[in-house]
Protein backbone atom coordinates (compact mmCIF):
# COMPACT_ATOMS: atom_id res chain seq x y z
CA UNK A 1 0.00 0.00 0.00
CA UNK A 2 2.90 1.98 0.42
CA UNK A 3 2.99 3.17 -3.59
CA UNK A 4 -0.82 3.92 -3.02
CA UNK A 5 -0.08 6.15 0.02
CA UNK A 6 2.75 7.86 -1.88
CA UNK A 7 0.74 8.83 -4.52
CA UNK A 8 -2.05 10.06 -2.74
CA UNK A 9 -4.29 7.05 -4.15
CA UNK A 10 -5.03 6.24 -0.16
CA UNK A 11 -5.37 8.30 2.52
CA UNK A 12 -5.21 11.12 0.23
CA UNK A 13 -6.86 15.01 1.15
CA UNK A 14 -6.71 14.25 5.20
CA UNK A 15 -6.45 17.31 7.41
CA UNK A 16 -3.65 17.15 9.32
CA UNK A 17 -3.51 17.52 13.19
CA UNK A 18 -0.37 18.30 15.63
CA UNK A 19 -1.89 21.33 17.88
CA UNK A 20 -1.98 20.01 21.59
CA UNK A 21 -5.40 21.57 22.09
CA UNK A 22 -6.85 19.62 19.66
CA UNK A 23 -5.11 16.24 20.98
CA UNK A 24 -5.87 16.47 23.98
CA UNK A 25 -9.38 17.16 22.50
CA UNK A 26 -9.52 13.85 20.59
CA UNK A 27 -7.83 11.84 23.27
CA UNK A 28 -10.72 12.73 25.50
CA UNK A 29 -13.35 10.92 22.90
CA UNK A 30 -10.90 8.20 22.90
CA UNK A 31 -11.12 7.53 26.28
CA UNK A 32 -14.80 8.16 26.23
CA UNK A 33 -14.97 5.37 23.52
CA UNK A 34 -12.90 2.95 26.14
CA UNK A 35 -9.65 3.40 23.84
CA UNK A 36 -6.54 4.06 24.80
CA UNK A 37 -5.01 7.88 24.15
CA UNK A 38 -2.71 8.23 21.56
CA UNK A 39 0.81 9.48 22.14
CA UNK A 40 1.43 10.79 18.94
CA UNK A 41 2.26 14.50 18.57
CA UNK A 42 0.56 14.10 15.07
CA UNK A 43 -1.96 12.73 12.79
CA UNK A 44 -3.97 12.81 9.75
CA UNK A 45 -8.09 12.44 9.70
CA UNK A 46 -11.17 12.17 7.44
CA UNK A 47 -14.42 13.72 8.05
CA UNK A 48 -15.51 11.16 10.97
CA UNK A 49 -12.33 11.68 12.73
CA UNK A 50 -10.62 8.41 11.39
CA UNK A 51 -7.05 8.29 11.77
CA UNK A 52 -5.15 5.90 9.72
CA UNK A 53 -1.88 6.61 12.19
CA UNK A 54 -4.10 5.71 15.11
CA UNK A 55 -5.54 2.94 13.77
CA UNK A 56 -1.91 1.65 12.87
CA UNK A 57 -1.08 2.79 16.38
CA UNK A 58 -3.91 0.94 18.34
CA UNK A 59 -3.63 -1.99 15.90
CA UNK A 60 -7.53 -1.71 14.97
CA UNK A 61 -8.91 -0.38 12.00
CA UNK A 62 -11.94 -0.64 13.04
CA UNK A 63 -11.60 1.38 16.00
CA UNK A 64 -14.15 4.35 15.26
CA UNK A 65 -16.27 1.09 13.55
CA UNK A 66 -17.01 -1.61 16.08
CA UNK A 67 -18.55 -4.50 15.04
CA UNK A 68 -18.95 -2.68 11.61
CA UNK A 69 -22.03 -0.58 13.31
CA UNK A 70 -23.19 2.09 15.53
CA UNK A 71 -19.80 4.34 13.66
CA UNK A 72 -18.45 6.63 15.70
CA UNK A 73 -17.28 9.85 14.81
CA UNK A 74 -14.70 12.93 16.30
CA UNK A 75 -15.34 16.17 15.06
CA UNK A 76 -12.72 18.79 16.14
CA UNK A 77 -13.05 21.58 13.34
CA UNK A 78 -15.82 22.27 10.84
CA UNK A 79 -12.86 21.67 8.29
CA UNK A 80 -14.10 18.03 8.42
CA UNK A 81 -17.36 18.22 6.26
CA UNK A 82 -15.04 19.00 3.27
CA UNK A 83 -12.79 15.51 3.92
CA UNK A 84 -13.40 12.30 2.41
CA UNK A 85 -14.39 9.04 4.48
CA UNK A 86 -11.60 6.39 3.83
CA UNK A 87 -12.28 3.87 6.09
CA UNK A 88 -16.20 2.64 6.45
CA UNK A 89 -18.55 -0.53 6.63
CA UNK A 90 -21.49 1.47 4.82
CA UNK A 91 -21.40 3.52 1.90
CA UNK A 92 -23.94 6.31 2.83
CA UNK A 93 -21.62 7.24 6.44
CA UNK A 94 -20.34 10.31 3.92
CA UNK A 95 -23.61 11.31 3.36
CA UNK A 96 -25.19 10.88 6.70
CA UNK A 97 -22.18 12.75 7.78
CA UNK A 98 -22.66 15.75 5.48
CA UNK A 99 -26.47 16.14 6.79
CA UNK A 100 -25.43 16.14 10.13
CA UNK A 101 -23.17 18.93 9.35
CA UNK A 102 -25.79 20.42 7.17
CA UNK A 103 -28.35 20.59 9.72
CA UNK A 104 -26.31 21.52 12.84
CA UNK A 105 -23.79 23.68 10.93
CA UNK A 106 -24.13 27.06 13.22
CA UNK A 107 -23.78 24.73 16.60
CA UNK A 108 -20.62 22.77 15.09
CA UNK A 109 -18.88 26.19 14.10
CA UNK A 110 -19.46 27.33 18.01
CA UNK A 111 -18.81 24.88 19.60
CA UNK A 112 -15.20 23.46 18.10
CA UNK A 113 -13.97 27.17 18.76
CA UNK A 114 -13.29 25.55 22.66
CA UNK A 115 -14.54 21.95 22.17
CA UNK A 116 -14.96 18.85 20.27
CA UNK A 117 -17.84 17.12 19.33
CA UNK A 118 -18.04 12.75 19.57
CA UNK A 119 -20.58 10.13 19.60
CA UNK A 120 -21.84 7.23 17.14
CA UNK A 121 -24.31 7.02 14.53
CA UNK A 122 -26.77 4.79 16.47
CA UNK A 123 -28.49 1.87 14.62
CA UNK A 124 -31.36 -0.37 16.12
CA UNK A 125 -28.61 -3.17 16.06
CA UNK A 126 -25.59 -3.86 18.22
CA UNK A 127 -24.05 -6.56 15.73
CA UNK A 128 -24.56 -7.36 12.10
CA UNK A 129 -25.67 -11.61 12.08
CA UNK A 130 -27.89 -11.59 8.83
CA UNK A 131 -29.36 -9.28 6.35
CA UNK A 132 -32.38 -9.13 8.48
CA UNK A 133 -30.64 -7.09 10.66
CA UNK A 134 -29.35 -4.83 8.23
CA UNK A 135 -33.40 -4.53 6.96
CA UNK A 136 -33.96 -2.97 10.51
CA UNK A 137 -31.74 -0.08 9.80
CA UNK A 138 -34.10 2.45 8.38
CA UNK A 139 -33.15 5.46 10.20
CA UNK A 140 -30.20 6.65 12.50
CA UNK A 141 -29.74 8.41 15.86
CA UNK A 142 -26.77 10.91 16.27
CA UNK A 143 -25.90 10.59 19.80
CA UNK A 144 -23.11 14.07 20.47
CA UNK A 145 -20.96 14.39 23.31
CA UNK A 146 -18.18 16.92 23.45
CA UNK A 147 -15.14 16.50 25.42
CA UNK A 148 -14.76 19.22 27.06
CA UNK A 149 -18.65 19.39 28.22
CA UNK A 150 -19.28 22.27 26.42
CA UNK A 151 -22.87 20.10 25.33
CA UNK A 152 -23.85 19.45 29.12
CA UNK A 153 -23.10 23.06 30.25
CA UNK A 154 -25.19 24.62 27.37
CA UNK A 155 -27.63 22.20 28.24
CA UNK A 156 -27.47 22.98 31.98
CA UNK A 157 -27.55 26.94 31.28
CA UNK A 158 -30.29 26.69 29.05
CA UNK A 159 -31.91 25.22 31.62
CA UNK A 160 -31.34 27.56 34.67
CA UNK A 161 -32.47 30.39 32.28
CA UNK A 162 -35.99 28.54 31.59
CA UNK A 163 -36.38 27.99 35.28
CA UNK A 164 -35.32 31.98 36.47
CA UNK A 165 -38.06 33.27 33.60
CA UNK A 166 -41.11 30.96 34.93
CA UNK A 167 -39.74 31.07 38.77
CA UNK A 168 -41.41 33.96 41.05
CA UNK A 169 -38.16 33.89 42.98
CA UNK A 170 -35.22 32.72 40.81
CA UNK A 171 -33.76 35.64 40.92
CA UNK A 172 -33.25 36.15 44.76
CA UNK A 173 -31.38 32.42 44.07
CA UNK A 174 -27.74 33.87 44.15
CA UNK A 175 -26.53 29.97 43.82
CA UNK A 176 -28.43 29.71 40.70
CA UNK A 177 -27.18 32.90 39.16
CA UNK A 178 -23.76 32.68 40.08
CA UNK A 179 -23.77 29.50 38.59
CA UNK A 180 -25.52 30.73 35.45
CA UNK A 181 -22.56 33.46 35.11
CA UNK A 182 -19.56 30.91 35.54
CA UNK A 183 -21.00 28.70 32.99
CA UNK A 184 -21.82 31.75 30.68
CA UNK A 185 -18.36 32.64 30.98
CA UNK A 186 -17.79 29.04 29.28
CA UNK A 187 -20.33 28.70 26.49
CA UNK A 188 -20.74 32.36 25.71
CA UNK A 189 -24.61 33.89 25.16
CA UNK A 190 -26.36 30.80 24.43
CA UNK A 191 -29.63 33.04 23.51
CA UNK A 192 -27.48 34.40 20.01
CA UNK A 193 -25.36 30.72 19.91
CA UNK A 194 -27.28 27.57 19.99
CA UNK A 195 -24.73 25.12 21.09
CA UNK A 196 -26.67 22.26 21.07
CA UNK A 197 -27.73 19.89 17.54
CA UNK A 198 -31.30 19.80 17.27
CA UNK A 199 -31.15 17.74 14.07
CA UNK A 200 -29.73 14.37 15.06
CA UNK A 201 -32.23 11.62 13.16
CA UNK A 202 -31.65 10.92 9.40
CA UNK A 203 -32.89 8.07 7.23
CA UNK A 204 -31.04 5.39 6.04
CA UNK A 205 -31.99 5.09 2.47
CA UNK A 206 -30.64 2.46 -0.09
CA UNK A 207 -26.71 1.75 1.17
CA UNK A 208 -23.85 -0.71 0.55
CA UNK A 209 -22.70 -2.74 3.67
CA UNK A 210 -19.65 -4.01 3.84
CA UNK A 211 -20.90 -7.93 5.59
CA UNK A 212 -21.00 -11.36 4.20
CA UNK A 213 -19.04 -10.18 1.24
CA UNK A 214 -20.90 -6.92 0.00
CA UNK A 215 -24.75 -5.96 0.40
CA UNK A 216 -26.46 -3.85 -1.63
CA UNK A 217 -29.94 -2.51 -0.07
CA UNK A 218 -31.92 -1.00 -2.80
CA UNK A 219 -35.66 0.94 -1.37
CA UNK A 220 -38.17 1.78 -3.45
CA UNK A 221 -41.70 3.30 -2.33
CA UNK A 222 -43.38 0.40 -1.49
CA UNK A 223 -40.86 -2.67 -1.78
CA UNK A 224 -36.51 -3.75 -0.89
CA UNK A 225 -34.47 -5.03 -2.98
CA UNK A 226 -31.71 -7.06 -1.45
CA UNK A 227 -28.65 -7.99 -3.65
CA UNK A 228 -25.32 -9.63 -2.47
CA UNK A 229 -23.99 -13.41 -2.31
CA UNK A 230 -27.04 -15.92 -1.72
CA UNK A 231 -25.23 -18.12 1.33
CA UNK A 232 -25.57 -14.52 3.40
CA UNK A 233 -27.51 -15.39 6.26
CA UNK A 234 -30.77 -14.24 5.98
CA UNK A 235 -31.15 -14.54 2.32
CA UNK A 236 -34.61 -14.88 1.11
CA UNK A 237 -35.90 -16.09 4.51
CA UNK A 238 -35.88 -12.04 5.95
CA UNK A 239 -39.22 -10.45 5.81
CA UNK A 240 -39.45 -12.47 2.35
CA UNK A 241 -43.34 -10.84 1.94
CA UNK A 242 -41.77 -7.48 1.29
CA UNK A 243 -37.99 -8.06 0.23
CA UNK A 244 -37.01 -9.40 -3.08
CA UNK A 245 -33.50 -10.86 -3.42
CA UNK A 246 -31.18 -11.40 -6.06
CA UNK A 247 -27.94 -13.20 -6.10
CA UNK A 248 -25.06 -11.22 -6.96
CA UNK A 249 -23.91 -13.42 -9.61
CA UNK A 250 -27.36 -13.49 -11.34
CA UNK A 251 -26.57 -10.47 -13.97
CA UNK A 252 -29.59 -11.10 -15.89
CA UNK A 253 -32.30 -10.14 -13.00
CA UNK A 254 -29.58 -7.42 -11.38
CA UNK A 255 -29.87 -6.08 -15.42
CA UNK A 256 -33.54 -6.39 -15.01
CA UNK A 257 -33.76 -4.99 -11.89
CA UNK A 258 -32.17 -1.87 -12.40
CA UNK A 259 -33.40 -0.93 -15.72
CA UNK A 260 -36.80 -1.59 -15.03
CA UNK A 261 -36.45 0.42 -11.87
CA UNK A 262 -35.22 3.54 -13.84
CA UNK A 263 -31.37 3.04 -12.36
CA UNK A 264 -29.94 1.89 -15.51
CA UNK A 265 -28.57 3.94 -18.61
CA UNK A 266 -28.20 1.86 -21.59
CA UNK A 267 -26.31 2.20 -24.52
CA UNK A 268 -26.61 4.91 -26.59
CA UNK A 269 -24.76 7.19 -29.22
CA UNK A 270 -25.75 10.18 -27.44
CA UNK A 271 -23.72 9.13 -24.09
CA UNK A 272 -21.65 6.46 -25.38
CA UNK A 273 -19.29 7.87 -28.08
CA UNK A 274 -18.34 11.19 -26.55
CA UNK A 275 -17.39 9.24 -23.16
CA UNK A 276 -15.55 7.09 -24.66
CA UNK A 277 -17.04 4.76 -22.05
CA UNK A 278 -17.24 1.30 -23.87
CA UNK A 279 -13.52 1.93 -25.30
CA UNK A 280 -11.87 2.98 -21.68
CA UNK A 281 -13.50 -0.80 -20.82
CA UNK A 282 -12.05 -2.05 -23.26
CA UNK A 283 -8.58 -1.03 -23.16
CA UNK A 284 -8.67 -2.39 -19.37
CA UNK A 285 -9.87 -5.66 -20.39
CA UNK A 286 -6.65 -6.02 -22.55
CA UNK A 287 -4.87 -4.57 -19.72
CA UNK A 288 -6.36 -7.34 -17.17
CA UNK A 289 -5.15 -9.95 -19.50
CA UNK A 290 -1.73 -8.94 -19.80
CA UNK A 291 -1.65 -8.80 -16.05
CA UNK A 292 -3.26 -12.54 -15.51
CA UNK A 293 -1.02 -13.80 -18.61
CA UNK A 294 2.54 -11.90 -18.09
CA UNK A 295 2.45 -10.66 -14.31
CA UNK A 296 6.14 -9.27 -14.83
CA UNK A 297 5.82 -7.37 -18.40
CA UNK A 298 7.12 -4.60 -17.89
CA UNK A 299 4.09 -1.97 -18.90
CA UNK A 300 6.37 1.39 -18.50
CA UNK A 301 6.35 1.92 -22.10
CA UNK A 302 2.73 0.36 -22.46
CA UNK A 303 1.12 3.01 -25.47
CA UNK A 304 -1.41 2.45 -27.62
CA UNK A 305 1.35 1.02 -30.21
CA UNK A 306 2.75 -1.77 -27.49
CA UNK A 307 -0.91 -2.41 -26.86
CA UNK A 308 -1.50 -3.21 -30.64
CA UNK A 309 1.01 -4.77 -30.37
CA UNK A 310 0.99 -7.33 -27.72
CA UNK A 311 -3.09 -8.03 -29.26
CA UNK A 312 -1.66 -8.62 -32.43
CA UNK A 313 1.02 -11.59 -30.73
CA UNK A 314 -2.41 -13.12 -28.57
CA UNK A 315 -5.19 -12.84 -30.57
CA UNK A 316 -5.94 -16.09 -29.50
CA UNK A 317 -6.01 -15.32 -25.95
CA UNK A 318 -8.31 -12.52 -26.81
CA UNK A 319 -10.31 -14.28 -28.44
CA UNK A 320 -10.78 -16.87 -26.30
CA UNK A 321 -11.29 -14.40 -23.64
CA UNK A 322 -14.40 -12.55 -25.37
CA UNK A 323 -14.91 -9.22 -23.74
CA UNK A 324 -12.39 -7.09 -26.01
CA UNK A 325 -13.84 -7.95 -29.32
CA UNK A 326 -17.45 -7.94 -27.47
CA UNK A 327 -17.25 -4.46 -26.90
CA UNK A 328 -15.45 -3.39 -29.96
CA UNK A 329 -18.76 -5.29 -31.73
CA UNK A 330 -20.90 -2.92 -29.35
CA UNK A 331 -18.90 0.02 -30.67
CA UNK A 332 -19.48 -0.46 -34.02
CA UNK A 333 -22.97 -1.45 -33.65
CA UNK A 334 -23.50 2.11 -31.68
CA UNK A 335 -21.61 4.19 -34.21
CA UNK A 336 -23.96 2.44 -37.30
CA UNK A 337 -27.10 2.48 -35.41
CA UNK A 338 -27.00 4.66 -32.53
CA UNK A 339 -28.25 2.19 -30.14
CA UNK A 340 -27.57 -1.54 -28.75
CA UNK A 341 -30.82 -4.00 -28.95
CA UNK A 342 -29.88 -5.42 -25.35
CA UNK A 343 -32.46 -8.50 -25.98
CA UNK A 344 -29.72 -9.54 -28.36
CA UNK A 345 -26.88 -9.55 -25.73
CA UNK A 346 -25.94 -12.50 -23.70
CA UNK A 347 -27.71 -11.65 -20.37
CA UNK A 348 -23.81 -11.67 -18.48
CA UNK A 349 -22.77 -9.10 -20.82
CA UNK A 350 -25.32 -6.43 -20.63
CA UNK A 351 -24.32 -5.19 -17.01
CA UNK A 352 -20.47 -4.17 -19.67
CA UNK A 353 -22.53 -1.78 -21.53
CA UNK A 354 -24.33 0.35 -18.75
CA UNK A 355 -23.64 3.29 -16.32
CA UNK A 356 -25.88 4.57 -13.87
CA UNK A 357 -29.04 6.94 -14.82
CA UNK A 358 -26.74 10.32 -13.61
CA UNK A 359 -28.97 12.10 -12.16
CA UNK A 360 -30.56 9.44 -10.15
CA UNK A 361 -30.45 9.43 -6.55
CA UNK A 362 -28.97 6.21 -5.94
CA UNK A 363 -26.21 6.20 -9.16
CA UNK A 364 -22.99 6.14 -6.95
CA UNK A 365 -24.59 3.30 -4.70
CA UNK A 366 -25.22 1.71 -9.04
CA UNK A 367 -22.11 2.54 -10.24
CA UNK A 368 -20.52 0.46 -6.97
CA UNK A 369 -22.36 -2.63 -7.99
CA UNK A 370 -21.43 -2.10 -11.41
CA UNK A 371 -17.93 -1.54 -10.67
CA UNK A 372 -18.04 -4.67 -7.89
CA UNK A 373 -19.44 -6.91 -11.89
CA UNK A 374 -16.29 -5.47 -13.44
CA UNK A 375 -13.47 -6.22 -11.12
CA UNK A 376 -11.01 -5.82 -14.33
CA UNK A 377 -12.18 -1.99 -14.77
CA UNK A 378 -9.71 -0.94 -12.45
CA UNK A 379 -10.61 2.51 -12.82
CA UNK A 380 -14.21 2.04 -11.95
CA UNK A 381 -13.32 0.38 -8.86
CA UNK A 382 -10.85 2.84 -7.63
CA UNK A 383 -13.71 6.02 -8.41
CA UNK A 384 -17.08 4.21 -7.01
CA UNK A 385 -15.37 0.64 -4.81
CA UNK A 386 -12.33 1.61 -3.06
CA UNK A 387 -12.70 -1.53 -1.03
CA UNK A 388 -12.86 -3.86 -3.65
CA UNK A 389 -10.11 -1.96 -5.07
CA UNK A 390 -7.87 -2.11 -2.48
CA UNK A 391 -8.34 -5.91 -1.95
CA UNK A 392 -7.80 -6.29 -5.78
CA UNK A 393 -4.32 -4.15 -5.62
CA UNK A 394 -2.97 -6.74 -3.50
CA UNK A 395 -3.48 -9.36 -5.82
CA UNK A 396 -1.95 -7.71 -8.40
CA UNK A 397 1.82 -8.30 -9.34
CA UNK A 398 4.56 -5.19 -8.36
CA UNK A 399 4.65 -4.60 -12.32
CA UNK A 400 0.87 -4.12 -12.65
CA UNK A 401 0.77 -2.34 -9.69
CA UNK A 402 3.07 0.57 -10.55
CA UNK A 403 1.16 0.43 -14.20
CA UNK A 404 -2.05 1.03 -11.83
CA UNK A 405 -1.11 3.63 -10.02
CA UNK A 406 0.69 5.71 -12.86
CA UNK A 407 -2.75 5.17 -14.75
CA UNK A 408 -4.76 6.69 -11.80
CA UNK A 409 -2.18 9.35 -11.46
CA UNK A 410 -2.02 10.51 -14.49
CA UNK A 411 -5.82 10.50 -15.18
CA UNK A 412 -7.79 10.50 -12.22
CA UNK A 413 -5.88 12.84 -9.86
CA UNK A 414 -5.54 15.31 -12.21
CA UNK A 415 -9.03 16.36 -12.51
CA UNK A 416 -11.64 13.63 -10.63
CA UNK A 417 -14.47 15.51 -11.85
CA UNK A 418 -13.68 15.87 -15.12
CA UNK A 419 -13.25 12.50 -15.56
CA UNK A 420 -16.21 11.18 -13.14
CA UNK A 421 -18.08 13.78 -15.61
CA UNK A 422 -17.04 12.16 -18.96
CA UNK A 423 -17.28 8.70 -17.80
CA UNK A 424 -20.17 8.75 -16.02
CA UNK A 425 -22.07 11.90 -16.38
CA UNK A 426 -22.10 12.79 -12.92
CA UNK A 427 -21.37 16.03 -11.76
CA UNK A 428 -20.01 17.78 -9.09
CA UNK A 429 -16.69 17.15 -6.21
CA UNK A 430 -17.91 14.43 -4.69
CA UNK A 431 -14.86 11.69 -3.35
CA UNK A 432 -17.13 9.64 -1.38
CA UNK A 433 -18.33 6.60 -3.59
Amino acid sequence: MKLLADNALIYGRLLPISEPHLIARYNKALKAFGLPQTALEKFRIDMTGFSPEIAEELDDRDYLDPNGVNRRFVVLTPEQENLPVVHTHFSNTAGLMHQFFDGNRRVIHAITIKDALFGEIEDPIAIVTGVEDLLAIEEVRFRVMSAEDMLGKATELRGLVDRLKTSRDGWRDDDMLNRMVALARETGDIRQNALVPDKLVFPHESYWANHFGGVFIFRDDRSITVVCDSQAPGFRRSRPWEVSYIDISDHARIFEYLSKSGRLQLPRASWVEPSGFLAQRAEMAILDLISKVDPDVDLSHADKIWLQTWMHRNAGLIAEQGIYPFLQEMIREISATGQIKMGEVRTDRRLLLCRAVPDHEDQWLVNRLLARLTPFDFVSRFVFDKQGFYEAYEGYSEGYRTHVVKVLSDTYLKDKAALRARLYGLEGNQDDA
